[in-house]
């Protein structure tokens, strides 16, 4: 896509490159990504407009809404590859309008079911509640999609070299111009107009910006993908299981496979363990006398899909935590506002930034330095009134049920979610609406 020159450009430096060819698989279709890395020597520095940290969901959507605006960046990872492990994410109706604003929702729907509801049981079986998303809303769209499939899709839909593996970030310094010096842990250099923090609940981006550390929130998740060669059993639904203190639930992702989830309290991280066969023993062991269903659902895990991972969010607090951005170095997804997954809102969240910041940022561009920074300050702003009050709602729903009292828990299953849980109501944080992005120069 031809694009006119939006901020002064640099010369380049001489640079020797090494180039990496990296296949990515999308569909049945493989798509061949250059990989490019900078190797300075006597202290070259490469100078880019728009340096994006972190190739996850928030970082490649990122990348391609600029990309559809006509905007050039640079992603950098820190792995090797595009970090396709972990299983699936659930979006709904918000996260599907911005993927069909950047032109990929077409393309992620044919791999995919639609979830038609959710049905809520008792840990021996009964079922307490059931709903269909359409009965509540008509323009309702959820399905389970697999973090593989949407990272390698996102990916192929960028310019060759735009993402650079193998380069994690090591330093941030800002320049009195307002430029930032990034620094990689091989030595390299990259001097940015624009730095765009997409590094996670970890990132080194949002440490530098002022931001504390995210908040463990008292329990943890085993996640999985289970896998049936000869197709999965299950209606499309999505069915929660709640008990005292745990919780699980299952998803159909497509004809043979199903996401799960177990979601118990501890007081503690514990230690890490990443050996699949005791995360197996230890999810089963916490649901042994669950229906045998789930069970079977976690025998059929391939071992690379199972984890057990600390849920932690951040909360924004006004006056307290500081802005969205700093300068021209702003944060996207969660580097900016990690959240519990109860709401499934995470990636969602994260996908709305994306395109958010990126008309924000293509409509300043060309008017100045300091239009960058009111666009960015503006997208904080706007994006800080629609994730605050979603993290604290989904630490607050994790917490209710999450409950241990006996008694509690009697009144959240004969009470409130037979007689008082309306869906429709719990779902209007997924209204988000979004114009298709496109270059308005071409």
């Amino acid at each position: 896509m031809a694009m006119s020159l939006l901020l002064p450009i640099f010369p380049l430096q001489s640079l020797a490159r090494s180039y990496r060819w990296c296949p990515v698989r999308t569909g049945s279709k493989p798509v061949c990504l250059v990989v490019t890395r900078a190797q300075t020597s006597g202290g070259d520095r490469e100078e880019e407009n728009v340096v994006i940290v972190g190739a996850g969901i928030g970082g490649l959507a990122t990348a391609v809404s600029l990309h559809r605006l006509g905007i050039r960046s640079v992603v950098l990872e820190q792995a090797e590859s595009l970090r396709t492990g972990g299983t699936s994410l659930t979006l709904f109706k918000n996260g599907w309008r911005v993927l069909d604003a950047i032109s990929v929702g077409p393309q992620l729907r044919t791999q995919f079911l639609e979830i038609e509801g959710m049905v809520v049981k008792k840990e021996d079986g009964r079922e307490l509640r059931s709903f269909r998303f359409k009965d509540e809303d008509q323009s309702q769209e959820v399905r389970a999609v697999e973090r593989r499939v949407l990272l390698e899709t996102l990916a192929s839909q960028l310019p060759p070299q735009t993402i650079r593996f193998s380069s994690k970030l090591k330093t941030i310094q800002s320049n009195a111009n307002g430029d930032t010096l990034l620094e990689l842990e091989d030595g390299s250099q990259l001097l940015a107009k624009i730095v765009i923090g997409c590094d996670g609940i970890r990132s080194k981006v949002a440490s530098w910006m002022g931001f504390s550390e995210p908040k463990y929130v008292g329990h943890c998740a085993f996640r999985g993908l289970g896998f049936y060669p000869n197709g999965q059993p299950f209606q499309k639904k999505v069915n929660y299981i709640y008990g005292r203190g745990l919780r699980a639930g299952y998803v159909p992702v497509s004809a043979t496979k199903v996401y799960w989830f177990i979601c118990f309290n501890s007081p503690s991280l514990g230690p890490k363990i990443t050996d699949p066969a005791i995360l197996k023993k230890q999810a089963k062991e916490l649901v042994s006398t669950w229906p045998e269903e789930l069970r079977n659902l976690i025998d059929l895990t391939p071992d690379e899909t199972i984890s057990r991972t600390p849920l932690v969010d951040r909360w924004l607090w006004p006056g307290i935590a500081p802005p969205a951005s700093k300068g021209r170095v702003v944060l996207v997804g969660d580097a900016w506002h990690p959240m519990t997954p109860n709401l499934g809102q995470g990636a969602c969240c994260a996908l709305e930034d994306s395109v958010v910041l990126a008309n924000k940022l293509a409509s300043e561009l060309n008017k100045g330095t300091e239009s960058v920074e009111g666009a960015m300050e503006s997208y904080g702003n706007e994006r800080w009134s629609r994730a605050f009050p979603l993290t604290v709602r989904a630490n607050l729903v994790g917490a209710l049920l999450q409950w241990e009292n006996s008694l509690v828990c009697s009144v959240r299953d004969n009470i409130i979610i037979p007689k008082l849980v309306r869906l429709g109501p719990m779902l209007e944080h997924t209204n988000f609406e979004c114009e298709p992005l496109y270059d308005s120069k071409t």
